[in-house]
């Protein structure tokens, strides 16, 4: 594997980007990064806790922004500046402002990774959070860009985290981290409740995934780290990435489409691998 970058502060959601460079968010450090030809540079300080990162029909970049995940062990993860949002980054000045924080006039806890539709409407996972020992519930929301017509798909789910599309456009994958499932959905508008997929083996978790152009789906895979690729009928194989347990995102990029950006979040590094079918197209670049 080819280090992209390192000494990252906990990276995760790499958007690949048409002049080759990859853009991260740094959780730990609040910040949005571009990295390229072992080089980083800071688009923005955020702040709270970026996760997963898209590029929008109007060329910004779209954060999920959990608010921030270990602060005094959860204690203040309410507080001002704490709370769960989706915000829109301008990549020409770094300037970034709130879309949306709440669904129905209930707060979103911790916003995790994201995902346009031809539409260019916004689908987003919500991992919840942990308050006083007592957990939150996870979902799968929609949202046009402007945070208007926020819709809650499903309100009730474990751990809800990466999220995807069919390459037909027909579905929405989700990943659910602490049980390690993929979920399916329709992509509708519309409250429901969706198809399992397939269970990860082994004491693992998932974490953020990209689709191939196949509609084979890549799940970033937690604790015994690697790279878990589901079929959608639901077989499971993976690629191992030793001595990482926290293997927390992929998204292919190049002109073929088989650059695999990974991000190895315990060491701080961004590398590049090749993959051994191309992904799929995003519907919007950079």
């Amino acid at each position: 594997m080819e280090i992209i970058a390192e000494g990252l502060a906990f990276p995760e959601g790499p958007v690949v980007m048409a002049d080759g460079s990859v853009i991260v968010v740094e959780l730990a450090g609040g910040r949005i990064t571009r990295c390229w030809n072992g080089r980083t540079e800071t688009v923005c300080d955020i702040g709270g806790g970026p996760n997963g990162a898209a590029i929008g029909p109007d060329g910004a970049l779209y954060v999920c922004n959990s608010g921030g995940l270990d602060l005094v062990k959860f204690q203040n993860a309410r507080g001002a500046g704490h709370e769960g949002r989706i915000e829109r980054v301008d990549l020409a000045t770094g300037r970034y402002e709130r879309i949306c924080d709440s669904c129905d006039g209930i707060a979103l806890e911790a916003p995790n990774d994201i995902v346009f539709d031809a539409e260019g409407r916004i689908w987003f996972t919500d991992l919840g959070k942990t308050h006083d020992g007592i957990r939150t519930a996870s979902g799968l929301f929609s949202t046009l860009p402007d945070g208007s017509d926020i819709v809650a798909i499903n309100r009730h789910a474990v751990s809800y985290n990466g999220v995807g599309l069919s390459p037909d456009g027909l579905h929405v994958y989700v990943a659910d981290t602490h049980q390690a499932r993929l979920w399916r959905y329709d992509r509708k508008v519309e409250p429901q409740r969706p198809a399992w997929v397939a269970t990860a083996p082994g004491p693992v978790g998932f974490d953020s995934l990209a689709v191939t152009a196949a509609g084979n789906i890549c799940v970033a895979t937690l604790y015994d780290g690697g790279i878990s690729t589901i079929t959608p009928d639901g077989a499971v194989s993976k690629f191992a990435i030793a001595g990482e347990p926290y293997v927390t995102n992929i998204a292919f990029g190049g002109a073929d489409m088989r650059d695999a950006y990974i991000t190895l979040s315990t060491t701080g590094r961004l590398v590049k691998t090749r993959w051994d079918e191309p992904g799929l197209e995003l519907y919007y670049y950079g």
